[in-house]
C-alpha cells in the first residue's frame, strides 16, 4: 500500500507533530508531504521519510515567516501531486486537508481543529494581530474560510482529536467524525510518592491570550502561594511585570527542567479551553492532579476528584476556590500515573491502525478488481490482518 502523510508545516515537536511522529513509525515507508520542513526541528523518525514540501517552502524565509503565506497555501496544496497513492493521510489544524485526492484514493483527515484564526477564534486573533493584519485579516479570513468548506468534502473520513473537535467539525463543515485522542508521551516522565512534593502549584504552556495565563498569575498573586509558570510566547514580558515575589515566571525550558517540577509540584493549573490539552495529561502521568477549567479537552481527560479538580467559570475567585479544594483531596500519584496511559502513544496507534485498517477493507477489495493480478499489492491485504 502506497501511504502519503500530509501536514501543515513542519518546523518543531508539538502536538501536532507528535502526531506525524507516530503515524511514521505506523507506516515506514509513507512519504510526507508540507508547506515547510526545517529537518533539524523535527524527531529522527519524520526524518527517515522522504519530505516533499510545496512551493511555499522555497519562498522567502518561509521557515520563520510561513504563516504569512497563509493566503497562498491553499492554491500550494491544489498542486501537489498525489496519484498512484492508496491512502492519504491529512492533519489538520493548518491548511492540509485541501489536497486534490486521487481517483480510488482514501482521504483520510485526522483534525485537531478546523483552522482556529478562522473559524472559533478569528476574533480574539484578529484582536491580537497588527493594525495592518486587523485591517485585511476579514477579506482573507472569508476567502479561505470558503475553500476550507469546499476542501472538506475532499475528505472520506474524519478523524477529531477530541469531541470537542467532533462538534466543531459538525458544526463548521457538517460531518460527523470518529474520536481517537492525540498521542502522549507518558513513559518520559518521572511518578513520585507524596513525601517528595513540594508547595508550589505549575502553570505549563505558550503564553497567549486564549490560554489565560494572567488568571493564574492573578490567583496567585492574591493567595501568596507560590507559583511557577513555564512558557513562552506574547505575554511573558507581561507576566514577568505584574508577578509578585511568589510567582516564578521561568520562560522557556528544557525538558528536564519541565519533567523536574511536574513531578514535584503540588497540581498543575490550566485556566485555559483547549482542543485536547496534553499538557494536563503530561501532569498526569507525572501522577499529579491537574486544576482545570470545565471546558474543552480537559473535561474528556480529568477526572475529577481522582486526577483533578475543575472550575466552571474564568475568574480568579473560581480558580482560588478550586485551588483551596485540591489542597483537601489526598491525591494517589500512582493511580493517577496510570489513568493517564488511557492517552499513551501505543493506544494512539492501536486505535488508529484498527480504524483505518477499517476503513480500508472495501478499498483492498476494489484495488483487487481494478488491477491486472501483476499488479496487485499483497501489502495492502496484509495490512489488514
Amino acid at each position: 500500500m502506497k501511504v502519503a502523510i500530509v501536514h501543515y508545516w513542519l518546523v518543531g515537536m508539538r502536538g501536532g507533530e507528535k502526531v506525524i511522529e507516530a503515524l511514521c513509525r505506523m507506516y515506514p515507508d509513507a512519504d510526507v508531504f508540507t508547506h515547510v520542513y526545517v529537518p533539524d526541528a523535527v524527531s529522527d523518525e519524520i526524518r527517515r521519510h522522504n519530505v516533499t514540501t510545496s512551493f511555499i517552502g522555497r519562498l522567502p524565509r518561509a521557515a520563520k515567516l510561513y504563516q504569512r503565506y497563509l493566503p497562498l497555501m491553499p492554491l500550494a496544496l491544489e498542486q501537489l501531486d498525489l496519484r498512484g497513492y492508496d491512502l492519504i493521510i491529512s492533519s489538520e489544524s493548518g491548511p492540509a486537508k485541501g489536497i486534490v485526492p486521487p481517483p480510488g484514493a482514501m482521504h483520510i483527515c485526522y483534525c485537531h481543529s478546523p483552522m482556529r484564526y478562522i473559524w472559533n477564534m478569528f476574533h480574539e486573533y484578529r484582536k491580537r494581530s497588527g493594525p495592518i493584519t486587523r485591517f485585511v485579516m476579514p477579506v482573507l479570513a472569508h476567502y479561505i474560510r470558503n475553500w476550507d468548506s469546499v476542501s472538506a468534502n475532499r475528505v472520506d473520513h474524519f478523524v477529531a482529536n477530541s469531541e470537542t473537535v467532533a462538534t466543531r467539525l459538525h458544526r463548521y463543515y457538517r460531518r460527523a467524525s470518529t474520536v481517537i485522542h492525540p498521542p502522549v508521551d507518558v513513559d518520559a516522565f518521572e511518578v513520585l510518592p507524596n513525601g517528595f512534593i513540594e508547595d508550589y502549584c505549575l502553570m505549563v504552556g505558550e503564553l497567549v491570550g486564549y490560554k489565560r495565563p494572567e488568571l493564574a498569575v492573578e490567583a496567585f498573586n492574591r493567595t501568596g502561594r507560590r507559583l511557577v509558570v513555564i512558557g513562552g510566547g506574547e505575554m511573558l514580558a507581561e507576566l514577568r511585570r505584574i508577578a509578585k515575589p511568589n510567582v516564578t515566571v521561568l520562560g522557556p525550558q528544557p525538558f528536564s527542567v519541565l519533567r523536574y517540577h511536574y513531578s514535584r509540584c503540588r497540581a498543575l493549573i490550566f485556566p485555559g479551553e483547549e482542543d485536547f490539552g496534553i499538557v494536563p495529561v503530561e501532569a498526569m502521568a507525572s501522577g499529579r492532579p491537574v486544576i482545570a477549567f470545565r471546558r474543552g479537552g480537559a473535561t474528556e481527560t480529568v477526572i475529577d476528584g481522582m486526577s483533578g479538580v475543575f472550575f466552571d467559570e474564568q475568574s480568579v475567585d473560581a480558580l482560588i476556590a478550586a485551588e483551596e479544594r485540591a489542597r483537601e483531596i489526598t491525591w494517589h500519584p500512582r493511580e493517577i500515573a496510570a489513568y493517564a496511559r488511557n492517552f499513551s502513544t501505543a493506544v494512539f496507534e492501536k486505535q488508529m491502525r484498527l480504524h483505518i485498517n477499517q476503513l480500508l477493507k472495501p478499498l483492498a477489495g476494489t484495488i483487487s478488481m481494478n488491477m491486472p493480478a501483476a499488479q496487485q499489492r499483497p501489502a495492502l491485504v496484509q495490512s489488514l490482518a
